[in-house]
């Protein structure tokens, strides 16, 4: 590889190989290990496929990638194959990288140091306006926030961190919004930030495709924080890759009777940094050493133990179909589709959105009217209705919490 990156057809080949139909990053990596280029690959797997008994491989065409080379162009858009000298460093010693991937906005972020900060969907008040504290700290400390553009904690982070830099990893295509009401920040985010996927511009997600983008928010960082996250959660599976990567993994702490935090409760219990400050996340981060890596490569694999090339590419199926197809998929009912914070109004009822955002941690009506986007006397006389019926306790100086259910 030369520092001025492949030719045109070594990036159509490589290219064809990424996007053959039923070959993972892991399939890819093996295929690169055995053959050392894609082009020798191509002209092998098919014979090899029939040979194991496989059906006719969907290899496309060149003019398919062609047309996909222009649709990205026409965008404002670019291609990043592992090819190239800009592809990320962190990313690249992942175990299977992603062969390539899409990116819109500031390509300079890719060089920054990152930090990764995910959490639930149906976020507290409280745990929102910390997310977004956090971030915007970490910002003015030069770090760059990595998240999901999911509802939530993601939303928030992205937001605090919008300023500084900022980016966003997306399940689906990067032209594809999701949530709607996200409409704003994408945008922002492609103009003033970056957007990173490894799917095709027009994708849309499914619950599969989550999973493998968390692999890719905790690959591109140095550490992945956790704020609010349930035990059966997208954001633990984050975490685990984190791990798994040889990352560091954070988390902050939160009450026991609160649903939301045992997930990051869990964490701290299984070792992870417990973070209360932005001083907390620098001191472990200015610890971490990033595994140096000079572009794409085959981790661990040798050729002659590059196994089975048309294996699935190791993402649990099992796991991720128990954990992220309720969670990251889009949903339908209140208590899977939470509130953003920040964008188009949410589909919810207004005391639904309210108590969505209450949790056992104190808050003021004034947070809770800026995190459920609405008007603060409208809030506060819910609050005394929520009051009346118990749902709530209010506290000195206006707070107010949620009871605990007995």
């Amino acid at each position: 590889m030369t520092e001025a990156g492949p030719s045109h057809t070594e990036r159509v080949m490589w290219l064809r190989l990424a996007r053959t139909r039923g070959f993972g990053a892991t399939g890819f990596a093996r295929a690169i290990a055995r053959y050392g280029d894609a082009e020798t690959a191509l002209n092998d797997l098919p014979a090899r496929a029939r040979a194991a008994g496989h059906r006719r491989l969907d290899i496309p065409g060149p003019d398919r990638i062609e047309a996909e080379l222009d649709q990205i162009e026409r965008a404002g858009a670019r291609l990043i194959t592992g090819l190239d000298p800009v592809y990320p460093a962190l990313l690249a010693a992942i175990p299977g990288p992603p062969p390539a991937v899409i990116v819109r906005g500031d390509l300079s972020l890719l060089k920054r140091p990152g930090c990764a900060l995910v959490g639930a969907r149906n976020a507290s008040a409280v745990g929102l306006r910390f997310a977004r504290e956090l971030a915007h700290g970490l910002g003015r400390e030069d770090l760059v926030i990595i998240s999901g553009l999911a509802r939530g904690i993601d939303g928030a982070a992205h937001a605090g961190g919008i300023e500084s830099g900022t980016i966003a990893v997306l399940a689906g295509g990067i032209d594809h919004i999701y949530p709607p009401e996200h409409a704003a920040l994408h945008e922002r985010i492609g103009e003033t930030g970056l957007l990173l996927s490894e799917m095709p511009l027009g994708r849309t997600p499914t619950a599969r495709d989550f999973p493998r983008r968390n692999r890719l928010i905790s690959g591109l960082a140095l550490g992945t924080l956790v704020v609010e996250a349930a035990l059966r959660s997208g954001s633990l599976i984050t975490a685990r890759y984190a791990g798994e990567q040889g990352r560091e993994v954070m988390a902050v702490p939160g009450s026991p009777l609160d649903p939301r935090a045992r997930g990051s409760n869990q964490l701290l219990r299984d070792g992870a940094h417990l973070i209360e400050s932005v001083d907390d996340v620098l001191a472990i981060l200015s610890q971490a050493r990033p595994p140096a890596a000079p572009g794409w490569h085959v981790q661990d694999i040798e050729p002659e133990e590059s196994g089975n090339l048309f294996d699935d590419d190791g993402l649990e199926d099992a796991l991720v179909d128990a954990l992220d197809n309720a969670l990251d998929a889009p949903a339908a009912g209140p208590d899977i589709e939470p509130i953003a914070d920040g964008g188009d109004s949410p589909s919810l009822p207004p005391i639904e959105r309210l108590r969505a955002l209450l949790s056992p941690a104190p808050v003021s009506g004034d947070e809770l009217a800026r995190a459920a986007q609405l008007p603060v006397g409208q809030v506060q006389a819910m609050l005394m209705e929520m009051e009346i019926s118990g749902e709530i306790a209010t506290l000195p100086g206006g707070l107010v919490q949620r009871r605990r259910q007995s």
